[in-house]
């Protein structure tokens, strides 16, 4: 780095403001040690459809943060978890630059559950890191893990109990993670959200079928007409086995749109999976998970 005792007043300043907001910047997706070039962003890469504006979102919120997410280059293939090439690479328009682990672990409800948690981490708001296993329907709560803590099965639930140092890093969350994803999923995930009833997404929502199998996708953005109100947005999604995050391309529109909508009372088609209506949810306020 140049010498900063030869660097004018402005131009130092102009160093110390580009350093700190390419560390916040990164620290944003503790997964990553840098941030992506300008087109390698979610909101840089999908552009609302004509007509459409996305909707408002403060700096902090969880809507704000999935529009900034790192994309991997444009045409991608979605790989899994072994690293081989998924079966169909004809569903996704875009990858998620995140990691997913070499094990079948991160897969639908997973990945869901993955970002909500990234964004709380990344937020300074661990203590919100929470997600319901799904044989006792009990709180699996990264506060107690990053003491120490760990679950082992006991019945139909889990028992927590000391056993390893206390460790609140990120490679430790990055474990916990992988034990969430090992006790929770579809059916867990889908009682500890509430219903959307008047069918108006917002980013963050999830559409989800809870079951053996079930399925989720996450809505990562959503733009809306500012004259006839209607939504459009974009869907996030995992699946089996597990395998690379990955935008959404639209089933049935005829240019491969990934902006969808939500027709009430309908059920609504993805590439992969069909959801029944009423599937709309959304994490709940004040709550571990909200």
């Amino acid at each position: 780095m140049q010498d900063v005792r030869h660097v004018g007043v402005a131009a130092l300043a102009l160093i110390v403001v580009v350093m700190s907001a390419g560390g916040a910047a990164a620290e944003r997706y503790a997964w990553r040690a840098e941030m992506p070039a300008a087109d390698d962003r979610l909101d840089r890469r999908f552009v609302p459809p004509e007509g459409f504006v996305r909707l408002p979102a403060s700096d902090r919120s969880f809507a704000a943060w999935l529009r900034g997410l790192p994309l991997k280059p444009d045409g991608t293939s979605v790989l899994l978890h072994t690293g081989a090439p998924k079966g169909r690479q004809d569903v996704h328009a875009a990858v998620i630059d995140i990691d997913t682990g070499a094990r079948d672990l991160q897969q639908c409800a997973d990945a869901v559950m993955r970002l909500r948690a990234e964004w709380h981490f990344a937020s300074g708001e661990t203590r919100r890191i929470a997600f319901n296993d799904t044989g006792g329907g009990k709180p699996m709560q990264f506060s107690r893990w990053a003491e120490g803590e760990r679950p082992r099965a006991e019945g139909r639930g889990l028992v927590w109990a000391r056993r390893a140092a206390a460790d609140a890093s990120y490679a430790s969350f990055r474990r916990y993670m992988d034990t969430v994803f090992s006790w929770a999923g579809t059916h867990s995930l889908e009682r500890e959200l509430i219903r959307v009833s008047d069918g108006r997404v917002e980013a963050g929502d999830v559409i989800i079928k809870g079951g053996f199998p079930g399925h989720a996708v996450l809505v990562a953005d959503v733009a809306e007409h500012p004259v006839t109100g209607e939504r459009r947005f974009l869907l996030i999604q995992s699946f089996m086995p597990a395998q690379d995050m990955h935008v959404l391309k639209g089933r049935d529109t005829p240019d491969g749109s990934s902006w969808y909508r939500l027709e009430r009372g309908q059920s609504f088609v993805t590439p992969e999976w069909v959801f029944p209506q009423d599937s709309l949810r959304r994490w709940p306020t004040g709550t571990a998970g909200g």
